[in-house]
């Protein structure tokens, strides 16, 4: 009769703690991390939602998920004491409408050992674009798996369109007709810049991070601009920085974005690892840095980026502030 007793208990405890956290009572986390033989369906059955939702609530571009890779799902919460509904909606990624939503809530009330359906937000996504806040960019960064080797951020602004363009609510818009030159202008697959950021603090991704970007590095020569996109990560800042003063949030953005990207792929701000697109012969694709007298440049990312485009100015303006938010953000994942 023990031996029954002490077999039942144990199997009662294993059944427990086999439980999918959606099933949990009051898991701590709505994030999943992605096992060998998992798929958007099937994940998304476990945790009661769909496929496509659980693409936009993780800024998913296809259905191809990766071993290691995390997502955020909905899960079921019980209610503790000092629980309110905005403190679960910032604890889990949510947002105090889509809690009431999901549990058909009339008011704002919770009561102790109240069951809650959570569901992330989802994020802004049209197409393969993604919009995103820079929080929503951290964890958005954090979360993805990447296959491609990353070794250089390059800096660029895009001139046009320039703040003239922007009216604060037509970022997919101008996504669409940078891709649009991008391809039938100068014959290239997609838009160029995996990532874009905006006057008001946004930054968008475009081009799928595990594809190298094309841009105009070596122009006259495809294997020399192969080999220099072959390992670096392209953002285009949308204005015209040898004219326009940046917003305070696209300055925010701009160092916020950068640092993450450094952190996410091991890098340590240097002219190796943070590139500027003037210090480039654009023709022959050669890295003349200051030296670019005889050499067809641009000014990009503008003459006022972060007080210039010189290697000097790097050094000196941006690459203490990246290494400053750095160390910002890794205080925040302690």
């Amino acid at each position: 009769m023990k031996r029954f007793l002490i077999l039942l208990f144990t199997l009662t405890l294993l059944f427990q703690m086999n439980l999918p956290p959606v099933h949990a009572q009051n898991n701590p986390r709505n994030i999943y991390e992605v096992k060998s033989g998992d798929y958007l369906w099937k994940i998304a059955n476990t945790y009661g939602t769909t496929a496509n939702d659980l693409k936009l609530m993780n800024g998913l571009q296809s259905d191809l998920l990766l071993v290691g890779q995390k997502l955020r799902v909905p899960i079921m919460y019980q209610v503790v004491q000092g629980d309110t509904l905005w403190k679960l909606a910032q604890l889990f990624s949510s947002t105090v409408q889509l809690i009431k939503s999901a549990n058909k809530l009339t008011s704002n009330h919770l009561y102790v050992g109240q069951k809650l359906k959570i569901p992330p937000k989802k994020l802004a996504m049209q197409g393969k674009y993604v919009l995103m806040t820079r929080e929503e960019f951290k964890d958005w960064i954090f979360n993805q798996k990447f296959t491609r080797k990353v070794a250089k951020i390059q800096q660029h602004h895009t001139y046009q369109p320039s703040y003239q363009q922007f009216n604060g609510s037509n970022h997919f818009v101008l996504m669409k007709e940078m891709e649009e030159y991008h391809v039938e202008g100068m014959g290239w697959s997609m838009i160029s810049q995996q990532l874009t950021t905006f006057p008001d603090g946004k930054v968008a991704v475009g081009r799928p991070f595990n594809i190298a970007p094309e841009g105009s590095f070596g122009l006259q020569n495809k294997e020399t601009m192969h080999a220099i996109e072959a390992d670096a990560l392209a953002i285009e800042n949308l204005g015209n920085f040898d004219d326009n003063h940046m917003t305070v949030e696209q300055r925010e953005t701009i160092i916020t974005v950068t640092a993450l990207l450094m952190l996410k792929y091991g890098l340590t701000p240097s002219i190796d690892s943070i590139t500027y697109h003037h210090w480039w012969d654009i023709n022959s694709g050669e890295r003349v840095l200051d030296k670019s007298h005889g050499h067809a440049v641009k000014t990009c990312p503008g003459t006022e980026f972060f007080g210039g485009n010189s290697t000097a100015s790097a050094k000196n303006n941006f690459y203490p502030l990246v290494r400053q938010k750095m160390q910002e953000i890794r205080a925040t994942l302690r």
